[in-house]
């Protein structure tokens, strides 16, 4: 996978768009995806992949897989929807892989199943791959053009909605192009206003124009939905040898990377050609400046939700005034010469911008090449879609990333890949999929979107999902591949070919370390020093022992070669999976039980907020606020933890027998109450 040649690409793109040009108006597609950001990008593979004509509008067809704002990929939770993309035979991973020059693994001192797999792009390789994967894909058309409405008609009886979407239409193009179904990916380009200072100016990125203002009166006029205003911004690029990068800690890379794609063994980058990071804080000048600017910033007055996770400077400094913040310097590429700021989001005027870049000591000579700005952009709000992401009153019209709310592009390819994945299945007359909560962060992101909406910017992190033991990177294979193979479509015979392969070698890896039986001090004689405690009675077998932290399988392999050799390249997963497996088979248990009774109806006289239950006070003010009727319902509301909900189950069941008992003897005593008096009345000699 790594050492295939990508084509030219300036000659291909050309040859595509020119070609697509002259058949636009004749031929139907399939699906439609607009816009050529993570979302649009996987929404097109993904609807291609289903066996859907695709055709993929964009602005710029060179920008397509640009990293727009961070030249990185994954992170805590992050990460997750990489793997989980991957494992669906999505792009980003593969990419990542590709254009990856500093890998990490974040977390790496907790558990596996909270690791944050990471690594910092070079912008140009990245964008290169994926362009080269989409031009590449059999069924999937890509062309430049600005989509200035969408086309609609009457709905299909036989299913729910007000419209259907039978096409698009550009600007300047008389002719319209039609489609069974559409995805719009629009990014920050909705209606986008730039701010920078007191200038406000269109556009969704710098350099770029935004979307047509007809497909936004579109969604909010003629389709009569609820959009909302958010807002986001990026940090000026800093030119490299203008850094003094003696006075910031280095950030090693990890010596060895870790690949996003289990299709890949290696990264392209080598160990020893990875660039370091560097970190360094804010200082009390920065606040300084930044308090002394405020009456010149437009963007940070507005009314719009900015991202809370990823704040402005001049946000950070307003809410945690006096607190040193975090900067991280991050290169941009192997041959790049300007640095990425991490931290450092601004919308202050461009001369303020170098002020308070300067009053960081390695940024005290500093010179910006490009100034940070704001970005203020439309969004759909997601309650209004099903789990597929089909929008709930327009029959065949899919959305994904930031349109739906969300920030990342991780979230974003997630959504695409999702949303373009249904739109192909609906326009090939399919039933529509669903991920669920329990079996995958992609289907964590998805519900929580559509069953509760966003207030603010969405971001993915691991304390959002509920089973994350269950849900671990290491295991996203094994969850969704065979599942996007067999019931979805999505997944390439080879993948799954690889996948059924690991599956398989796993399985006989652990009969293969529980065949082997043995007492704990006859343990100790063949391994040494390990902390298994000579009190310790029973037999245990190899994949008890790999529970234990200072036993590795290398270490049970050197012991019985013979036996267990040939599973080496399975390793660091079989010693997570032998970790986490008793408490994921605890957890299995809990999502049967909860699967099963999520339909469960919850009393509405509960009094949450002196149930003896053991329930914290903040989840007793939840459940009291919202009042959820099912237990399905309570599993969703922001705040409430698996715990919460197993014993919320456990008192709700054990109530409802009681109150089944009660009622069943109630009804017992009424019915001898009822035939006492006729059986006295039998007994009596009426008179004569």
């Amino acid at each position: 996978m790594l050492t295939r040649k990508l084509p030219p690409l300036q000659r291909v793109l050309l040859k595509v768009s020119a070609q697509a040009a002259s058949h636009l108006a004749s031929q139907k597609y399939d699906v439609i995806v607009v816009g050529g950001g993570h979302a649009g990008t996987e929404a097109a593979a993904a609807a291609a992949r289903v066996g859907a004509e695709t055709l993929l509008i964009t602005q710029k067809i060179q920008t397509i897989g640009a990293l727009s704002c961070n030249p990185s990929l994954g992170g805590v939770g992050k990460g997750h929807l990489v793997k989980e993309v991957d494992a669906l035979d999505g792009l980003c991973g593969r990419a990542g892989d590709w254009a990856g020059i500093h890998f990490s693994i974040l977390n790496r001192s907790k558990g596996p199943a909270v690791w944050g797999p990471r690594a910092q792009m070079d912008r140009e390789r990245y964008r290169h791959f994926i362009q080269s994967e989409l031009l590449s894909t059999p069924r999937l058309t890509v062309v430049e053009g600005s989509v200035e409405d969408l086309l609609t008609a009457e709905p299909n009886p036989d299913e729910a909605g007000h419209h259907r979407v039978i096409g698009i239409r550009l600007v300047d193009r008389s002719h319209p192009i039609l489609a069974s179904s559409v995805v719009l990916t629009t990014g920050t380009f909705l209606s986008g206003s730039l701010f920078m200072g007191q200038t406000t100016s269109p556009g969704g990125r710098i350099g770029d124009p935004p979307s047509c203002a007809g497909l936004s009166h579109t969604l909010r006029e003629k389709l009569a939905l609820k959009v909302g205003r958010l807002r986001t911004g990026t940090p000026p690029r800093i030119v490299k040898d203008s850094v003094d990068f003696s006075l910031a800690q280095i950030q090693a890379p990890d010596k060895q990377p870790t690949p996003f794609s289990f299709m890949n063994s290696h990264t392209r980058c080598k160990p020893e050609e990875q660039l370091p990071c560097y970190l360094t804080y804010t200082t009390p000048g920065v606040e300084k400046v930044v308090t002394e600017s405020l009456h010149l910033n437009c963007h940070i007055k507005e009314d719009a939700k900015g991202p809370r996770y990823c704040p402005s400077i001049e946000s950070r400094v307003m809410r945690f005034p006096g607190r040193r913040h975090q900067v991280w310097l991050e290169p941009e590429g192997l041959d790049s010469d300007l640095i990425y700021p991490q931290g450092l989001s601004m919308t202050m005027p461009p001369d303020i911008q170098l002020r308070l870049i300067r009053e960081i000591p390695p940024l005290h000579r500093a010179e910006i090449h490009t100034p940070g700005y704001g970005v203020q952009y439309d969004f759909v709000c997601p309650t209004q879609l099903t789990p597929a992401l089909q929008v709930k009153r327009t029959q065949g019209l899919f959305l994904a990333g930031q349109i739906n709310g969300t920030t990342g592009y991780e979230e974003a390819a997630a959504q695409g890949l999702w949303a373009g994945v249904n739109a192909g299945r609906f326009a090939l007359c399919l039933p529509p999929v669903t991920l669920s909560r329990t079996e995958s962060y992609i289907g964590v992101l998805i519900d929580d979107l559509v069953s509760r909406g966003v207030t603010e910017p969405y971001r993915m992190f691991t304390s959002r999902a509920e089973f994350r033991t269950s849900l671990r990177p290491d295991n996203a294979d094994l969850r969704l591949t065979l599942r996007g193979f067999e019931d979805v479509g999505c997944v390439s015979s080879w993948r799954h070919q690889e996948a059924v392969r690991v599956r398989d070698g796993l399985k006989d890896a652990f009969v293969a370390l529980q065949s082997l039986a043995r007492s704990a001090p006859r343990w100790k004689e063949k391994l040494g020093n390990v902390g298994i405690s000579d009190t310790k009675s029973g037999i245990m077998n190899g994949s008890d022992l790999l529970q234990y932290k200072d036993v590795s399988f290398e270490m049970l392999a050197d012991a019985f070669p013979e036996c267990l050799s040939p599973f080496m390249e399975f390793s660091q997963r079989l010693k997570i999976e032998a970790v986490y497996r008793p408490h994921c088979e605890l957890q299995r248990r809990e999502i049967e039980r909860i699967q099963r009774e999520e339909g469960m109806s919850l009393p509405q006289d509960l009094d949450y907020l002196s149930l003896k239950v053991s329930l914290s006070q903040e989840v007793r003010e939840i459940l009291d606020r919202a009042r959820p009727s099912t237990l399905g319902a309570a599993t969703r509301l922001p705040g409430i933890t698996p715990a919460a909900i197993v014993n919320l189950l456990s008192f709700v069941q054990r109530t409802g027998d009681m109150r089944e008992r009660q009622a069943h003897r109630r009804h017992r005593e009424q019915k001898e109450t009822e035939e006492e008096p006729a059986l006295c009345a039998s007994s009596v000699s009426l008179p004569q």
